[in-house]
This record gives structure tokens, C-alpha cells and sequence, in this order.
């Protein structure tokens, strides 16, 4: 799988660890982070990766700002992305087996990096349910074409 990861300046160390926690278990990842402390603004990096999982450049996306939100918040402004702020295993199981959610985000400051490890695992194991969850999915498209 091939997956995209974005981070802020709170979290460059987090991201590496991350990075090679998905390369051991086989995954590509294409890095579009900070590698630096030195602030910088999450909004753009929340799109970049949006906008390669939204056209299909990557299967799914990561991103870690302080505490996921705000990235989270840039990523979801790009049509066809759902991003899903984890900061525990279940609801990142379950974001992706009911709301298909193609990105996942969390907060360096909110998680520990073993934490974070087993988000990102439960997340990529977890399957979509489809049945009533397409319908609401649906739902939610026809709400983003209406924008």
C-alpha cells in the first residue's frame, strides 16, 4: 500500500518513527512533512496530502500536527477526502470500517509514539463495512457536491 504521510513542526521525530513502523510492514511511504521544529503551517501540508490521496497518488494518508485536528481540519477541505482525528485503537478501527476514512490524524502532544504505532496498525487493518455505512458515505458526498 501506498501511503502518504504529513506533519507539522511538532512532530518531525514522531513522524521518522512512524515512517519506519509502516515501511516494516511492507508499506511505501511518500513523505511530505517537516523535518525541522521550526513553525510552519499545517494547512498546507494537510492539503498536499488530501490532494494526492483525493486523486489517488496515494492509497491512504497520515498526518500528525499537535494535537490532529488542525491538519485534519485543511485535509477535509479537499473534495473526496474523509480524515478522521484518532488519538485511540477503536476509533481508528472503526473510522475506517464505518466512515471509509481515507486519512487519519493525530496529535503528537495527545499520543505517545507506541500509541500512535498501534493507531496506524488498527487503522490499516481495518476493513470497510459498506451496507448502512456506504448509504451515510453517500450521504455525505451528496452534502460535498453541494458545496
Amino acid at each position: 500500500m501506498k501511503i502518504m504521510i504529513g506533519n507539522d513542526h511538532t512532530s518531525p521525530d514522531m513522524k521518522w518513527e512512524i515512517v519506519k513502523f509502516l515501511e516494516g510492514m511492507g508499506h511505501e511511504v511518500i513523505n511530505c512533512g517537516v523535518d525541522t521544529t521550526k513553525s510552519c503551517d499545517y494547512p498546507q501540508i494537510g492539503e498536499k496530502v488530501g490532494r494526492a490521496v483525493a486523486a489517488g497518488k496515494a492509497d491512504c494518508g497520515v498526518l500528525i500536527c499537535g494535537t490532529g485536528v488542525g491538519i485534519s481540519l485543511a485535509a477535509n477541505k479537499v473534495h473526496g477526502v474523509r480524515a478522521a482525528v484518532c488519538s485511540d485503537v477503536t476509533t481508528a478501527r472503526l473510522v475506517k470500517q464505518h466512515n471509509n476514512a481515507n486519512i487519519i490524524a493525530f496529535g503528537a502532544r495527545i499520543v505517545g509514539l507506541e500509541t500512535a504505532k498501534d493507531i496506524v496498525k488498527a487503522y490499516l487493518e481495518a476493513e470497510f463495512e459498506g451496507g448502512r455505512h456506504q448509504t451515510r458515505i453517500d450521504i455525505i458526498h451528496e452534502i460535498e457536491e453541494r458545496i
